[in-house]
């Protein structure tokens, strides 16, 4: 923003009378600007003349806003719960209190903006937002089918059917309405917010970046959004980028402990060094492990019993014990001593990495129960967990709790950008259906 387009903020959020839609843009673009922290400052000043006993309207409705814009629902919501003639004012108040899940509050703030006389349509839309929140989806679409014809062209409508879609299920037909959108306002951001996340879900992650930061255009910046584009640069090792989002949550939010915890696994991350002889070592560690099995001189038998049980690699060998092999028909000591020769010229042993997680569907152990192993056999898409934690499962090929219960922690943290935070975020998880990693 050059000098021409600077917002007055200190008059702007000081003046008397009703806030307008012109106000509204205006304290927008200041919180996108580099007048971010003179909007801090001036809206710092509100809320101390307001615990100090001011209470006039045009100070609790544009101090509120202006809150609001800076992520600080809290204050926003303290500051707008005693407006009652401002509608702009309301609605802001009732997307604050959508923020702070505050669902039924919410809808009759919006209704009450509306009776104000502002954009009863636009408050008719948000309110049934608020309704489904709470549960009461079919008289949210009710209420949506009822401005149909005056709101059908709006974004937010094609928003709020996306999400009665989404509510029930029918994710395919609530992204064309997500979609619809955008296509209608490029800066939509629940819409954006959305679209991301499916996107990241399925492993879209360029799609998922770009849409996350185009929800980020236009205040206020939703943390959910900022944590999951720090995350999704953090993972393309994009540290700089992903610092500065977990940054910035922290500016809006001190208290949110998940930016602190990703920060500190960031450092970690950077302060690693790195051992270009140990990266060699292990470049040609896993071309090794990768060689078929049908490269060596091996007797037929042999061979044919390793085809039978599924073993193709070298790497394959070094993931079972011997008694596993014994196990296999027709595999006697003659091929076991075959084997060990093999492996002991290539400075490998079988059973080296019996650590690692066989690439079986089930989990078999007689041992357990059949709820037990039913449990085992789950998808740890089944624990609910963060993206960072589901981007770890998925580059370690984790594919059920029981292939997860098998990893040590120290195997966990092993892996590229799996920090402590992803490791007590599964701990807790597993810890919810009674079990925990191996030795944890």
């Amino acid at each position: 923003m050059n000098s021409a387009t600077l917002v007055n903020v200190k008059d702007l959020l000081e003046a008397d009378g009703l806030l307008t839609a012109d106000h509204l843009n205006q304290l927008e673009r200041a919180v996108c600007s580099s007048q971010l922290t003179e909007v801090r400052q001036v809206v710092g000043e509100l809320t101390r003349r307001y615990e100090s006993g001011d209470r006039s309207e045009s100070l609790m409705a544009r101090g509120g806003v202006g809150a609001y814009l800076l992520a600080r629902q809290t204050t926003a919501d303290k500051l707008l719960s005693g407006v009652t003639r401002d509608g702009i004012a309301m609605f802001i108040h009732g997307q604050c209190l959508t923020s702070l899940n505050r669902a039924e509050d919410a809808a009759n703030r919006f209704e009450d903006a509306g009776k104000a006389g502002f954009d009863p349509i636009g408050c008719a839309l948000r309110r049934a937002g608020a309704i489904r929140a709470f549960g009461k989806i079919d008289d949210a679409e009710k209420l949506l089918r009822s401005v149909a014809a005056s709101a059908a062209s709006r974004a937010e409508y094609s928003f709020q059917m996306g999400c009665i879609w989404a509510d029930r299920g029918d994710a395919l037909t609530a992204v064309e309405y997500f979609e619809r959108a955008v296509d209608m306002d490029s800066h939509h951001s629940r819409a954006l917010f959305w679209l991301a996340a499916e996107n990241s879900l399925r492993g879209n992650d360029d799609e998922a970046i770009r849409l996350y930061e185009r929800s980020l255009s236009r205040p206020p910046f939703f943390t959910g959004a900022l944590l999951n584009l720090g995350l999704l640069y953090e993972d393309r090792e994009n540290y700089k980028a992903a610092a500065f989002c977990f940054r910035r949550v922290r500016e809006y939010d001190p208290t949110n402990e998940f930016a602190h915890l990703y920060l500190r696994d960031i450092d970690a991350a950077q302060d690693q060094i790195i051992d270009e002889d140990q990266v060699r070592t292990e470049a040609r560690m896993k071309q090794l492990l990768g060689r078929p099995v049908t490269d060596f001189e091996l007797s037929v038998r042999s061979r044919n019993c390793l085809q039978a049980m599924d073993i193709n690699s070298l790497g394959d060998l070094t993931e079972v014990s011997e008694q596993e092999l014994l196990s296999g028909k027709n595999f006697g000591e003659t091929s076991l001593m075959e084997i060990r020769e093999l492996l002991t010229a290539h400075g490998l042993r079988i059973g080296q990495h019996l650590h690692k997680i066989h690439s079986r569907e089930h989990i078999i152990d007689q041992s357990m129960t059949p709820e037990e192993q039913a449990m085992m056999n789950k998808l740890v898409g089944d624990l609910n967990l963060s993206v960072r934690s589901r981007k770890c499962m998925s580059r370690l090929n984790i594919q059920t709790i029981g292939q997860l219960v098998s990893r040590t922690p120290d195997e966990l943290l092993s892996s590229r950008n799996f920090g402590v935070t992803s490791l007590n975020e599964i701990r807790l998880k597993l810890g919810e259906v009674g079990i925990r990693l191996r030795n944890d």
